[in-house]
């Protein structure tokens, strides 16, 4: 009997969702493995994302059974300067994976924070609430802090919060404020909900600012404090329903 791939009745949800919500990977790294005929149900190969199902009973992926979704788990992590988020690097850089304890789930981390780009990075086994905190409709409030070269004014700053255009992009609102200023360098807290590539480095760029260092603090309600670099530990259940609560 084959799946159902129209829209579905009672628990039925699209593969690539159930997929995800397990920890296999995300919606759309999903769609791309059914695409190389690597996810199978019954021995059959599937050929589209659209197929629904109620459960992963019969579902293989390289051809081993899919465990059904364990409960949700959230990390924070303080990943170091000087790692890529993936799994593997083609130049043979270090990777977040290569720095965090042994003995941990699977984890996929919640969006990306660049090579050299310090601070705060969630991790977590469940592919659907990776995709929901990284979508720029969620709302969900990235914090940082920059150390900066060069000269800059908080009402240059205040600015940003209409939103930028730079090279094309349109970076959204930020909300940025001038710490303190020590000789020609400076440090500066920025709040978005965007998080595009590079953001930060590039609208500061913009203003005439070199940065030296940037720290994620923040995402959402969840803060960087009391981690040292490298550090990694699990959000407790409860701090978890309330963090995903205060998502749109």
């Amino acid at each position: 009997m084959l799946p159902r791939t129209q829209n579905g009745n009672g628990g039925e949800q699209r593969i690539a969702k159930l997929l995800a919500r397990a920890g296999v990977a995300s919606r759309r790294e999903v769609e791309r493995m059914i695409a190389e005929g690597r996810i199978a149900l019954n021995g059959e190969k599937l050929t589209t994302p659209a197929t629904l199902l109620d459960s992963l009973v019969g579902v293989t992926v390289d051809g081993r059974p899919v465990k059904a979704a364990a409960a949700t788990r959230l990390f924070r992590f303080y990943k170091p300067q000087g790692t890529i988020t993936a799994a593997r690097d083609p130049k043979g850089r270090a990777t977040i994976y290569d720095r965090l304890p042994a003995g941990l789930p699977r984890l996929m981390p919640v969006g990306r924070l660049d090579f050299m780009t310090e601070g705060l990075l969630l991790l977590t086994n469940d592919g659907e609430l990776k995709r929901q905190l990284e979508l720029p409709k969620s709302g969900v409030v990235r914090t940082y802090r920059a150390r900066a070269h060069g000269r800059v004014t908080q009402a240059e700053l205040e600015e940003l919060a209409e939103g930028i255009m730079i090279e094309g992009v349109h970076y959204g609102s930020i909300n940025a404020n001038l710490e303190r200023r020590t000789g020609s360098n400076c440090w500066i807290e920025l709040s978005l909900t965007e998080g595009k590539n590079r953001e930060v480095r590039r609208v500061l760029s913009h203003l005439g600012l070199q940065v030296s260092r940037l720290i994620r603090t923040a995402y959402g309600e969840l803060a960087l404090e009391g981690l040292a670099v490298g550090d990694v530990d699990e959000v407790p259940e409860r701090e978890l329903d309330a963090f995903r609560k205060t998502i749109r």
